[in-house]
């Protein structure tokens, strides 16, 4: 995951943060919603354990960088999984220029589910992971293994796929996860190059410019980044209030009413970009992302201590955090 930080609504974002949990705001949310809300369906069970393997599965082929061979291994893997678990599968292949000049060769993995349902919610994750560790004292220049920084969302989405495919009673909407690749590829703060826009979510890029279906559209849509490390906490991102507030309250409500308030935290942050940001501005669908906000950081760090880092390990995945956002997920999916 990229330095996302969108200066102007850092800024504006450090000072809503500051005022911590809003809790007026999460009992009004909350109130408002009771009276018109539906009888509220069970979902089945996301399983901790699996979503653990599959993020293990990805680590265990190698950093995920476009053009190398456990990059084209891990794509492999997936698409074929995807497959296995039921979902009617699409890959767009197609080339970008990095920050450097580079030409990646990339692939977006796109799964559905009730493909002919128009009624639609779009998941997403991104599946390769950041080529150095631009954030480390120790060996800077080496990859990371990305385990929370792109594997743990795919690992998440990846066992919603299973129980999409397994479950005998179904959610009444169509689901479509999308992969995206080359989103941690951007632009090094000390690359010594001039600055360039638009180097970070390459896929995402791509995909809003290229959709997998003519005139597709979906409802909203949820990305996942970052979504595994132990006691992590997800605030409420600027640039998704901005875009899909509605949404963030329909997800935020889900997580505390099923009992991971320790998680989902009425707390605002500041926007940052992120896949989601090219969903909303340029595919023109709500999008919000549940990524880790270090609440704590003293030293403007937004992710954490493992931010593109070699400490990116799977020795701080915790089955706790994927559990708390898996379910999440699936609730909000079953109650649609």
């Amino acid at each position: 995951m990229k330095n996302k930080m969108n200066i102007p609504a850092l800024l504006l974002g450090v000072v809503l943060a500051i005022a911590g949990c809003d809790s007026s705001e999460q009992k009004a949310d909350d109130n408002a919603t009771a009276v018109a809300e539906k009888a509220v369906v069970e979902a089945p069970e996301f399983n901790a354990d699996s979503a653990y393997n599959y993020v293990a599965k990805q680590v265990a082929f190698g950093p995920r960088i476009p053009n190398t061979a456990p990059h084209y291994q891990t794509g492999e893997y997936l698409i074929g999984k995807l497959k296995e678990l039921g979902a009617e599968v699409q890959v767009q292949n197609f080339q970008m220029e990095a920050y450097d000049g580079k030409m990646l060769n990339l692939r977006n993995i796109i799964a559905s589910f009730k493909p002919k349902a128009a009624n639609r919610v779009l998941l997403a994750a991104h599946w390769d992971s950041r080529p150095f560790a631009d954030k480390d004292e120790t060996n800077p220049q080496e990859p990371i293994e990305g385990a929370n920084d792109g594997a743990s969302g795919v690992g998440i989405l990846l066992e919603i796929a299973r129980v999409l495919g397994s479950a005998a009673q179904k959610p009444d909407v169509g689901v479509d996860i999308i992969l995206f690749d080359g989103e941690d590829y951007g632009q090094p703060e000390d690359s010594g190059l001039p600055y360039k826009d638009d180097t970070w979510c390459l896929g995402a890029q791509y995909w809003s410019r290229n959709m997998h279906t003519a005139n597709y559209r979906a409802k909203y849509g949820i990305l996942l980044d970052m979504v595994g490390a132990e006691n992590a906490k997800f605030a409420r991102e600027g640039t998704s209030m901005r875009y899909a507030k509605n949404v963030v309250a329909k997800v935020w409500r889900a997580g505390n009413r099923l009992g991971y308030s320790d998680y989902f935290k009425y707390v605002d942050a500041p926007g940052i970009t992120d896949d989601h940001t090219y969903i909303n501005a340029w595919a023109k669908i709500p999008t919000i992302d549940i990524i880790e906000y270090n609440m704590g950081a003293t030293d403007g760090d937004y992710f954490g201590p493992y931010h593109h880092r070699h400490t990116d390990t799977m020795d701080i995945i915790s089955k706790k955090t994927l559990k708390a956002v898996g379910q999440t997920v699936l609730h909000v999916l079953y109650n649609e």
